[in-house]
This record gives C-alpha cells, structure tokens and sequence, in this order.
C-alpha cells in the first residue's frame, strides 16, 4: 500500500515532514542542513539588500547610482526607505519555493517564509522597532487572480498585531517589471500607490516596516515609501525575504 502511494506522487509533491529541497525525510519543511547551506544570514547592503563585503554597510551599487531622490533622468524616487533587509538572493532553490507559495497556491508555507525572514541581520530590531507592519498591497484583480496576498501572509506570520491590511493602496497594477530596464522600472510604479482615507492621522509620525516576498530593483518599495512618507510617516522601512541578485536586474 505504501509503495502505490509512492508510485502515485508525482516528483513535485512531498511526503508528509520531507524538506522541501533536499527531500530529506523525516525532516522539517526546510531541514537545518539546507537552512546552514541556502540561507546562512550575509551582511547586505542597508539601502538596497544587495550582498556586501563584511563591515560595509553600502553596496557599490548605491554608492554609484544616483541616490539624491531622483534616476539618473530626475523622475523616479530612489531614497525613500531608512533601511532595508532580506533573508536570502532570490536564486535556486528560494525562487521555486517562492512561485511555490504565491502561484501554486500554497499560502501555508507563509510561516516557514517567515521564520526566514525573521533570521536576517537587523530584522529582528526592525520588527522589534515598528510601529505598524504593511504588507505591500495588490489591486483587486491580482488579488481575485491569486487568492491571496503573498505579502499579507508573510506580515501576520511576522508580527500578527502589527500587521495593518488597509493603510496602503495599490492604485493601479503596474505592467510586468521583469522584462524592463532598471529606469523603466523605476517610472513604471509611480503613483502607484496611495494612503486610504481616513488613515493618514495614524501614519503620521510613525514608523512602518513594509513587508514583501520578493525585491527585484526596489522600485516597487521605494514607491510605496514615498506614498507613506508623503502622509508623514516618520521612517519606513522594508523587510524582504529574497533579493534578486545583481545579475538577475
């Protein structure tokens, strides 16, 4: 009986406490072997997420890149977040656990994620820190697509009485940023974002955590930051579970 249940799983499914990327078994989802291989915590870039040497604390891509508020043609914010931090590169085996969870969908795997998240330098403080967790929001029909916030997840797992669903909007789903270069990117999310009615009073002075599955050039979080400070937040900050690598923009 055991070995037709076998015969019947597909190589994609797992078995019941098997590690979702070694198959280890019997194991958690993500066994602490691969956790010490994939995802050993590495000093990052504080503006960007991008790896650093150890003791720097700004990437040379930061540090080249026009950061005065503006790109390099004076149209896209690229200073808007204090801080920023992220778990692991958004590369094997993170990007097909990450379409796992947000495409398949499998929003279990939010706590998992989270706990990922959680582990990387300076999150702890800066969930610590908070006054409020956002969840970058999706418009509507992403949503009704999807079933779910990815985002959402991740910031309940993270910090439940934190985690604040309506203060931001998502005015409008800006068109698939992959294919794009880095300053079309960057133009692609203007104003994409707004602060509900009624909610800038409680934005006021605080400080925001923003709470994303994946930070491709940042272009999507510095938006969302330049929203909320616009209503007068006092710092905002992001926490990331993967980056997308420097080869991967």
């Amino acid at each position: 009986m055991f070995r037709a249940l076998l015969s019947r799983l597909t190589p994609g499914h797992l078995l019941p406490s098997q590690c979702a990327i070694c198959r280890a078994w019997p194991a958690a989802p993500l066994c602490a072997t691969c956790l010490r291989r994939f995802a050993s915590p590495r000093p990052r870039c504080r503006a960007c997420a991008l790896p650093v040497a150890e003791g720097m604390d700004v990437c040379a891509v930061c540090l080249l890149w026009p950061r005065s508020g503006a790109d390099a043609d004076g149209k896209a914010p690229l200073d808007q977040l204090d801080r920023c931090h992220a778990a692991v590169d958004y590369d094997w085996p993170w990007n097909d656990l990450i379409s796992r969870y947000k495409f398949g969908p499998e929003p279990g795997w939010a706590s998992t994620l989270a706990s990922l998240m959680r582990g990387a330098p300076g999150a702890s403080e800066a969930l610590d820190d908070a006054d409020a967790l956002l969840p970058l929001p999706l418009t509507q029909a992403r949503l009704r697509e999807r079933g779910f916030n990815q985002a959402l997840h991740l910031a309940r797992a993270l910090a439940p009485r934190k985690t604040r669903l309506n203060w931001l909007l998502r005015l409008r789903h800006a068109p698939d940023q992959h294919s794009l270069p880095r300053a079309e990117r960057l133009r692609n999310v203007q104003d994409a974002f707004g602060v509900a009615r009624g909610k800038r009073r409680l934005i006021e002075g605080q400080r925001l955590l923003l709470i994303d599955d994946v930070m491709t050039t940042g272009a999507t979080l510095n938006a969302a930051a330049a929203a909320l400070r616009a209503a007068g937040a006092a710092e905002v900050s992001a926490l990331v579970l993967a980056r997308t690598p420097l080869d991967g923009l």
